[in-house]
C-alpha cells in the first residue's frame, strides 16, 4: 500500500479502522521526507556539517519515511486484531477465557506498533535537530515544519500506546510499555526544536 492510500484511509470518515496511530506514523513519514530534502539542499555550501553528514542524514531519513509508511499500514492491521478478538464467542467460560486472552494479545500488538513508530518518529526528530542551525536557511521553514510533525508523531504514538494499555492485564508487560512511553517523552533536545522558528 502506498502512503497516499493509507492517507486516504485516514481522511475517510467512514473508515473506522484507521485513525490516530496511522496518522502519527504518517506525520513522522512526512517529517522524514522533508528532513531528507533539507539535508540534500544543504550540500552546496558550508552550513556547518560535512557533505558526507548531509548525505548520511538524507539517506537515513528517506529510509525512515518508508518504514513509517509501512508502520502506518501495520497500525491498521493491529487494530483489526482487537476488533476480531471482540467478535469471538463468549457463551461458555472456556470461550470467555479465550476471548480475553485474544483481546490482551490484540492490545499488545496494537501497543507495539505505535511504540515502534514512536521511536522512529523520535529518531526523525533528532535528525531534524541535527540540521537546526546547520542547514540551508532557505529551507528553514520546511525544517521547522518537519520537526513539528516529528514531534506530533511522537506524541500521537504515545497516546496510542496508552489507549491500548487498557486492554493489557499482565502488569509486567504493561510496565514495559510504560517504560517505553517514558523513553519517548524524555529525550535530549525535546521541545527545543521549533519554538524559536515561530517566535
Amino acid at each position: 500500500m502506498s502512503g497516499v492510500k493509507i492517507l486516504e484511509k485516514v481522511m475517510d470518515s467512514d473508515n473506522f479502522t484507521v485513525g490516530g496511530g496511522a496518522a502519527s506514523a504518517l506525520a513522522g513519514a512526512m517529517a522524514a521526507g522533508m528532513i531528507a530534502m533539507v539535508a540534500k539542499l544543504s550540500t552546496k555550501k558550508d552550513y556547518g556539517l560535512t557533505v558526507d553528514k548531509y548525505h548520511e542524514i538524507s539517506k537515513e531519513a528517506d529510509q525512515l519515511a518508508k518504514k513509517l509508511i509501512f508502520g502506518a499500514e501495520e497500525d491498521e492491521k493491529a487494530f483489526c486484531k482487537i476488533k476480531d478478538a471482540y467478535a469471538l464467542p463468549k457463551s461458555t467460560e472456556e470461550e470467555k477465557k479465550k476471548r480475553l486472552a485474544a483481546i490482551q494479545n490484540g492490545g499488545i500488538a496494537a501497543a507495539t506498533v505505535p511504540k515502534n513508530n514512536g521511536f522512529m518518529c523520535k529518531h526523525v526528530y533528532q535528525l531534524g535537530m541535527a540540521l537546526k542551525d546547520n542547514s540551508n536557511p532557505n529551507a528553514a521553514s520546511d525544517l521547522a515544519e518537519a520537526i513539528m510533525l516529528a514531534d506530533a508523531g511522537v506524541r500521537g504514538c504515545i497516546l496510542n500506546i496508552k489507549a491500548n494499555l487498557l486492554l493489557i492485564k499482565d502488569q509486567k508487560i504493561k510496565s514495559e510499555f510504560e517504560n517505553y512511553i517514558q523513553e519517548l517523552k524524555d529525550f535530549k533536545g525535546r521541545n527545543e526544536g521549533y519554538e524559536e522558528f515561530i517566535g
